[in-house]
């Protein structure tokens, strides 16, 4: 009894030790997004950037491209937002440097699904585009893997999305535009969710508490006759 007691209060420590450090490691994730996110923006990674993008370092990073949006290839993803449920509108935008990138123009509710509803809200002809990079969501949602076959799409999955539409030379990332200047405006940008929850403090006190109970244990083992 005394040895198992001891191995759990190793066991406790370690894993309170590594609550407290993936605590340490969210806080900086969250200050590195913050500056990102009010910073100035740049031009959107190209071509010679692709290979060196990555979650850790370029998610949330505020960017601008220009070019013109391909409006017959735009794909409708199923999506939830303060709105209630819908679509966001994922638009491809050919840039001035003849690539392409993927831009989630923002969201739509049920009945402005069909673009004939929102066409004089296309945007055509040269356009600037200031927004957040977010990294392509692959394979699908959570309950729902996407269907290209059938145009039915559940996650702003990047390759299989430009696979679904012929899009060449195609960005690894897609842009969440930022906020126009009305919310009447169809579809609503600016509605990138930034929360990254953070529990790991009551998990190392959770796991820390139940150190000292198992030390606890092992005193009480100690003292019997």
């Amino acid at each position: 009894m005394m040895l198992v007691l001891l191995a759990g209060t190793m066991l406790f420590i370690a894993l309170g030790l590594w609550q407290v450090e993936r605590r340490s490691e969210k806080l900086a994730l969250i200050a590195a997004v913050q500056a990102r996110v009010h910073a100035a923006p740049v031009a959107a990674p190209g071509p010679a950037e692709w290979a060196r993008i990555n979650a850790a370092t370029d998610a949330y990073r505020r960017v601008r491209v220009h070019g013109a949006f391909l409006n017959d290839s735009e794909i409708l993803v199923q999506a939830v937002s303060r709105y209630g449920p819908g679509y966001w509108v994922l638009t491809p935008l050919r840039t001035d440097q003849a690539w392409t990138v993927l831009v989630n123009r923002g969201f739509v509710p049920p009945e402005l699904r069909s673009r004939a509803s929102r066409h004089a809200e296309e945007l055509k002809g040269p356009v600037e585009v200031t927004g957040l990079l977010r990294v392509t969501e692959p394979h699908g949602g959570f309950l729902h893997a996407n269907d290209p076959a059938h145009d039915r799409w559940y996650s702003r999955d990047v390759a299989a999305i430009g696979r679904a539409r012929h899009l060449s030379h195609l960005a690894p990332y897609f842009i969440d535009a930022a906020a126009g200047p009305s919310e009447k405006r169809q579809p609503v940008g600016g509605l990138t969710v930034l929360s990254f929850p953070n529990n790991h403090l009551q998990y190392a006190l959770t796991w820390f508490g139940l150190a000292v109970l198992a030390l606890l244990g092992v005193w009480r083992v100690r003292r019997r006759p």
